[in-house]
C-alpha cells in the first residue's frame, strides 16, 4: 500500500490504516459475494424483507452511501463542510433507495463501484484525517459492508443452492 508522506505515524495514522484495510477488505468480500451471482439472481427479492430488497437494492444501498460521503469529503476538502449532526440515517436511507429502485442491475453495480471509486479518491486526498472523515468512512465503508456482509453471504448462499 502506498503510504501518504503527509500522514505521520502515529496512533492516528496506525488507526487511519486499520479504517483503509477494513474498508478494501470488506468491499472485496462484499464484491466477490456479488459477482457470484448471475445479473437474474441480483434482481430476486428476499435480501431483505419488509420491506423486500433484492441485493440490487442492497447494492444501490451501498453505492448511494458511498456517493453520498464522496460528496461529504469533498465538502470538508473545499472548507464547506457542516458536520453530520443533523443527518437523519433512515430518510436518507429511504431516499437513496427511492431514487434507484427502478435502476436496471447494471446500472446500480456501476454507480457503487464508481462511487467507491470516487469515495476512496477524496478520502486519499484529504489534508487532515479527522473525526468527521472517520466518520463518515465508518458510515460509507467498512463498518457499513460489515452490517451488510452476514446477510448476503446467507442470502448468496441461498441462491446458488437454488441453481441445483
Amino acid at each position: 500500500m502506498h503510504r501518504d508522506a503527509t500522514v505521520p505515524e502515529t496512533p492516528a495514522a496506525e488507526t487511519w490504516q486499520r479504517e483503509v484495510e477494513l474498508e478494501r477488505t470488506g468491499w472485496y468480500e462484499l464484491s466477490s459475494l456479488v459477482r457470484s451471482l448471475t445479473p437474474t439472481e441480483c434482481l430476486v427479492l428476499g435480501y431483505y424483507t419488509s420491506p423486500d430488497w433484492s441485493v440490487r437494492d442492497m447494492v444501490s444501498h451501498i453505492g448511494t452511501w458511498l456517493a453520498y460521503a464522496e460528496v461529504q469529503l469533498e465538502r470538508m476538502r473545499s472548507g464547506t463542510y457542516e458536520g453530520h449532526a443533523d443527518v437523519d440515517i433512515d430518510a436518507l436511507n429511504a431516499q437513496m433507495l427511492d431514487a434507484m429502485r427502478d435502476q436496471p442491475w447494471d446500472v446500480a453495480w456501476t454507480q457503487a463501484n464508481s462511487a467507491r471509486t470516487m469515495m476512496l479518491q477524496d478520502w486519499f486526498a484529504l489534508d487532515q484525517r479527522t473525526d468527521e472523515s472517520a466518520w463518515w468512512i465508518a458510515k460509507s465503508g467498512g463498518d457499513h459492508y460489515s452490517q451488510h456482509l452476514p446477510r448476503l453471504r446467507d442470502w448468496s448462499a441461498e441462491l446458488i443452492a437454488r441453481r441445483r
